[in-house]
């Protein structure tokens, strides 16, 4: 993952990719927030090769997704947190998965229960000035810097 943020050449969707990375990455944020928050924990859970895993969690460090955090010193250990960046992922981790269930092979496997009110959350990605749902009206685009 390349810090490109100040490359005008790049779209805003551009640059999140670069900065959220591969799909091992999104499953190791995704992990993260379920609360497996060690290497051995992610490694076991993804089941993904250690030298990838290293480099997944050192590039989303590096992007300010993650930060890691030491939990012992003897033998040094560290455990890995999402920071705020990190957590403005989830929604888009939750859409993504919606979006899966939906049209790549049914059901999830887990779902994300509303602790206030007991009920399965249904992901969906909203205009704030209007409240409708993106992707249910024609939009256009507008594009300022290219007067």
């Amino acid at each position: 993952m390349t810090d490109d943020k100040n490359n005008p050449g790049t779209c805003p969707v551009d640059r999140g990719l670069m900065r959220v990375g591969d799909r091992w990455s999104m499953l190791v944020l995704r992990d993260i927030e379920r609360g497996l928050t060690r290497y051995e924990q992610l490694r076991a859970s993804l089941g993904i090769a250690p030298n990838i895993l290293a480099r997944r969690l050192s590039a989303l460090v590096g992007a300010g997704l993650i930060a890691k955090r030491r939990y012992s010193q003897r033998p040094p250990r560290d455990e890995y947190l999402l920071t705020d960046a990190g957590r403005d992922f989830l929604p888009i981790l939750a859409a993504i998965g919606a979006w899966g269930s939906k049209h790549n092979g049914g059901g999830a496997l887990t779902r994300q229960i509303d602790i206030a009110t007991g009920e399965p959350v249904r992901p969906v990605v909203i205009d704030a000035n209007s409240g409708a749902p993106i992707g249910t009206r024609p939009l256009r685009f507008d594009y300022p810097d290219q007067a």
